[in-house]
């Protein structure tokens, strides 16, 4: 595509509030195998998601988490229950919200030289409209990975399957001050949406109201009943609202539908860290398939939970070490090497600094010091928010056409992170696109910045490319 092509297109459709990012004029190319590998991941995590949640309600019951073994695990529930309200844990735990899985599913996947590393899942994905927009963008550029039904009938489909015999349902697209700069995207959204004849529109939470256990919305200064409500904030958010508590009853008498589901332990980071457990081994091994564990093994990084209770002078911690040596203290990993630094640490949730990449410091591109300090900051903030620990896998450099400052675009090497959306189809995720970010190739953490280049993905001509 051509740069001026691609300036007014965003010129007349901007995407993401008071952001920018660097243009290209071609898709980014993903090997069959890549994209294979890629479709594989959605299914497994669904898969996944619904193991965290037996294990969750297994330990929150009291209940062995094994068929025939008596272990049990009430140290998880008390994990993903610190720091949230009673209100929101009772309705987690509700039975009408048993094994609901969000509509999109969204994983962060770093393109490494071994492969993809599953860096988060996030239930609450930005990027859908943007990739939905950015698929239409660049469709005739080789193949852009997207399905028939494109993203927003796939989005709309996702959110309100189980109302399929019901005629064109109410859907609020409720978007909190939080995520104000996904706004326009959900705008994007709702106006495909809308003219084909849905009746999907987008509110901020002060138009929502909860009247007599009805869920409604204020449409032109009238009262509507939502029939599908899209959550786009973070449960951080929910006390903020002063409906909060009549919704979660409106949910729970099944008068209003919320996607993402209101599971505070389906949206913590730690989740990966479980997985990784070694406590927790027999029960991955009864709760997942092989083919599965094979693939999440593969993919997730090595992710420890940073529990800042002290252990006896004898134990040692579920951490990584220092001088091949285990552990006692989070802190004494301060006194590692570079190399032996070379972890992530971030907020595992419920935090206004656990999206975005806000929480995240790289050990070993910081000093000593500084990753001390971390370090000790994420004990004292660990008994209500903990952290999680994860090995740092660092991206592959590549390279990959952009615009600068010329109508001609120029090379730049870069590093990547690909953004996959699975879209709920009946019992399956299908794959529905793919959101690319390529930074610059001295950037240590991949996110969206106004100097990457946000496109979609396309199938490439070659496999070169093979992971």
């Amino acid at each position: 595509m051509k740069r001026v092509e691609l300036v007014k297109a965003f010129s007349e459709t901007p995407l993401f509030a008071d952001k920018s990012w660097v243009n290209s004029p071609e898709a980014f190319p993903l090997s069959e195998r890549q994209l294979q590998t890629i479709r594989e991941i959605g299914p497994a995590l669904a898969e996944f998601q619904l193991a965290v949640e037996r294990l969750y309600r297994r330990a929150a019951e009291g209940r062995r988490i094994l068929r025939n073994g008596d272990l049990e695990a009430g140290w998880v529930q008390e994990y993903l229950d610190r720091g949230k309200p009673e209100s929101l844990i009772a309705h987690g735990r509700s039975g009408a919200l048993k094994n609901q899985l969000p509509a999109v599913i969204r994983p962060d996947l770093l393109v490494t030289e071994d492969g993809f590393c599953l860096t988060e899942i996030d239930s609450v994905p930005g990027g859908i409209g943007l990739t939905g927009f950015l698929n239409q963008l660049y469709r005739g550029d080789g193949g852009v990975i997207e399905s028939e039904d494109q993203i927003p009938e796939a989005f709309f489909r996702a959110i309100t399957g189980s109302l399929e015999p019901y005629a064109n349902p109410f859907v609020a697209l409720v978007v909190s001050d939080e995520a104000e700069t996904y706004r326009p995207e959900m705008e994007w959204l709702a106006g495909c949406l809308q003219r084909k004849g849905r009746r999907v529109f987008v509110f901020h939470p002060d138009e929502l109201m909860v009247l007599g256990g009805t869920v409604c919305a204020s449409l032109d200064g009238n009262p509507e009943k939502v029939d599908v409500l899209y959550r786009f904030w973070e449960l951080f958010d929910l006390p903020n609202f002063p409906w909060a508590d009549d919704l979660l009853k409106a949910v729970e008498a099944g008068a209003v539908q919320v996607t993402p589901p209101m599971k505070h332990y389906q949206e913590e980071k730690l989740n990966l860290g479980l997985l990784h457990h070694p406590k927790l081994k027999g029960y991955w091994e009864e709760s997942l398939s092989k083919r599965v564990r094979r693939l999440l093994f593969k993919i997730v990084p090595q992710t420890w939970v940073v529990d800042p209770a002290p252990v006896s002078a004898n134990a040692f911690l579920h951490a990584p070490t220092v001088g091949d040596l285990p552990i006692s203290s989070w802190e004494e990993l301060g006194a590692g090497s570079q190399r032996e630094r070379n972890l992530i640490l971030k907020v595992s949730g419920f935090h206004e600094t656990a999206w975005g990449a806000r929480s995240v410091v790289l050990g070993s591109d910081v000093s000593r010091e500084a990753w001390t300090a971390a370090l000790r900051s994420a004990m004292r903030d660990g008994e209500s928010n903990l952290h999680v620990m994860q090995r740092f896998e660092k991206p592959m450099r590549l390279r990959h056409p952009v615009f600068a400052d010329s109508e001609e675009p120029r090379l730049m090497e870069g590093r990547v992170r690909l953004c996959p959306f699975f879209f709920r189809n009946g019992t399956s995720y299908d794959l529905e696109g793919v959101l690319s970010t390529v930074c610059p190739a001295d950037k240590k953490i991949i996110h969206g910045m106004s100097d990457a280049a946000l496109l979609p993905a396309k199938v490439a001509e070659s496999d070169s490319s093979d992971q």
